[in-house]
């Protein structure tokens, strides 16, 4: 059987590099906007919130233009937390990022095309101090690679949450960024990104397609290989917050992907080495959410099958009691209260389907 893929690339021996120069000319040449795009896979699938949208209006025209993400990794209630964004780009998530953080906040920003660095730095100052009415600006931007944050200057156990958009797929060896956003983060933190996923591996003339690659589904993971590099990092339980359908429309690229099917998905992989399990456990826990996020004080979503409503108790597996704040080590602590404690386990706890399963459009 075919081996879960560590890196592939859409020109064979060439290796690793071959990938980086054709995504950065790609994004820095090929592409002006986003109407220049083949597939629906680098736009927005996903509305963001109202809060979100107002902010984007706020952001430089040509920041907005050079945007190519494929949804809306932005959490909300990130007031004072630092923001670690992957494959920056224009600078797009990152200017939004700023407002959401707040003065008190930071935010960076790393790419390593030089094109749309220069596009991100050119506004970041006026944006803070004239846009957002900040002292100075909380937003730098990093030359670098996802897959080796630590050579670009960021450190261990550095960062509250790590944002990206449609950026992983493009990377030849995924593992290893999934690995280095687990090293940089803070224990409590969180991975919150979207991505690109497909319902199967997909051959290799397939990857070696460079438009296909460029426009971020030559290098879609197979769904299940991403869960299993998540967990392999330490990530035990990735949820799934939104996912939407790509659609490919160029007649030619169509006839290259065959059936395959491709989404858009937002993930959230906690960072919560001792408190995660492989199954959900069932240990008496329930959670209050306070309504204390902007934008959402009526109630908070975890992930696609926990909603939770201002001051309504609900039970929630041991799981999902560490990622909203049990111990008060994940970043959310201080918007939930948790009750209970894990003294005595009740069995497995019967939460939704398989996040597999519902990507690959099955049920759970």
């Amino acid at each position: 059987p075919q081996s879960p893929q560590t890196t592939q690339t859409m020109s064979g021996t060439n290796g690793a590099g071959a990938t980086f120069e054709s995504v950065k000319d790609y994004y820095g040449k090929v592409l002006s906007t986003t109407k220049d795009l083949k597939t629906s896979a680098c736009t927005a699938s996903g509305r963001p919130s109202d809060t979100v949208i107002k902010i984007i209006k706020s952001i430089p025209a040509e920041v907005n233009e050079k945007f190519y993400g494929c949804g809306a990794p932005l959490p909300q209630g990130v007031e004072g937390l630092s923001i670690l964004d992957l494959g920056s780009g224009s600078g797009r998530d990152c200017y939004v990022a700023a407002a959401l953080v707040g003065e008190t906040g930071s935010v960076t920003g790393i790419d390593m095309t030089a094109e749309q660095l220069t596009v991100a730095r050119a506004h970041h100052e006026d944006y803070c101090t004239k846009t957002l009415g900040y002292a100075k600006s909380n937003m730098r931007f990093i030359e670098g690679y996802i897959e080796r944050l630590a050579d670009a200057g960021v450190a261990p156990e550095s960062i509250d949450i790590v944002i990206s958009n449609c950026v992983v797929n493009l990377s030849p060896d995924k593992p290893a960024v999934i690995n280095e956003v687990y090293r940089a983060l803070k224990k409590g933190g969180e991975f919150y990104f979207s991505d690109v996923y497909c319902d199967r591996r997909l051959p290799e003339h397939v990857q070696k397609h460079e438009v296909l690659w460029g426009e971020c589904i030559a290098g879609a993971l197979y769904v299940n290989d991403f869960i299993r590099f998540a967990k392999a990092a330490g990530f035990e339980d990735p949820r799934i917050l939104t996912q939407s359908p790509i659609e490919v429309t160029d007649p030619e690229l169509k006839a290259v992907v065959g059936e395959a099917k491709f989404f858009s998905i937002t993930y959230r992989l906690f960072k919560l080495p001792g408190y995660l399990e492989s199954l959900c456990e069932d240990y008496g826990q329930a959670v209050r959410y306070k309504g204390t996020i902007k934008g959402m004080e009526n109630a908070y979503r975890l992930d696609d099958g926990h909603l939770f409503e201002k001051n309504k108790l609900g039970l929630v597996c041991g799981n999902s009691a560490a990622m909203l704040g049990e111990g008060g080590v994940s970043w959310l602590a201080k918007h939930f209260e948790v009750i209970g404690d894990r003294a005595v386990h009740y069995g497995e706890f019967p939460c939704h389907g398989p996040p597999a399963a519902a990507a690959a459009g099955g049920g759970g």
